[in-house]
């Protein structure tokens, strides 16, 4: 059994190419696999499942030719996507997971989440996180014109990027102290997650116990893929 794990495409209508380049992935490695993990920000932005954008027609029928091979997909929020919802879920044939999740692989648990989260020393991130996951918040934002959603989402993503560059890497990284914590409240020694872009497996001990984090990279200049098969972990780029 093959489970492949990816995270961070990013597609947009203004990227063309990473949008062929990932059809082209779901054609040919992931039909080989049993189940196909998400871990957040597919999209670049989504302003709603009502305007989904050429983009968003595209992949959804190319998850749906996937799901007809029998593989299953499954999808995580990340912090781009977090609008995502129940009908084009079903639109693009992908289940809807909740974060953290836990999954047994190999008979291992395995907590999976966007990795956004872990990042608990860049305060000003974490208050924009909780607010935009305000259910409240999202009803407001899904109820504009979706040209008013588009220019919300662009300079949200321009504050973003000036964040970027004010902010110290090691910051905007995952903390250590919230991974461990994380591993001890799933009961896990193994963690997969996104959203850094830096792609790496990271071996340490959590309360004595050998422990894993694999992360996976962005598809912006390459496609990171995580194979798991009878035990192995295997982070491809």
């Amino acid at each position: 059994m093959t489970t492949l794990f990816i995270s961070d495409l990013h597609l947009d209508d203004r990227r063309p190419e990473t949008t062929a380049l990932f059809v082209e992935f779901l054609r040919t490695r992931a039909r080989r696999a049993d189940a196909l993990y998400i871990l957040g920000d597919l999209f670049e932005y989504w302003l709603g499942d009502d305007v989904p954008g050429a983009c968003g027609e595209q992949v959804a029928a190319a998850l749906v030719q996937l799901g007809s091979e029998r593989v299953k997909c499954y999808f995580m929020h990340g912090n781009r996507d977090f609008l995502v919802g129940e009908d084009y879920a079903r639109r693009a044939a992908m289940t809807l997971l909740t974060q953290p999740h836990v999954i047994e692989l190999d008979g291992e648990p395995v907590v999976l989440l966007h990795g956004d989260s872990l990042c608990t020393d860049d305060i000003a991130y974490q208050h924009f996180r909780e607010q935009v996951r305000n259910p409240d918040w999202q009803r407001d934002f899904l109820a504009r014109p979706p040209a008013e959603r588009r220019r919300l989402a662009d300079e949200a993503r321009t504050a973003s990027d000036n964040h970027k560059h004010s902010t110290a890497d090691e910051i905007m990284d995952v903390n250590q102290a919230e991974v461990e914590a994380e591993m001890r409240r799933q009961g896990a020694t193994r963690m997969i997650h996104g959203h850094t872009h830096r792609p790496a497996i990271h071996t340490f001990l959590v309360d004595g116990t050998r422990a894993h984090r694999y992360v996976l990279g962005d598809w912006y200049r390459q496609a990171s893929v995580l194979s798991v098969r009878a035990g192995r972990y295997e982070l491809i780029c």
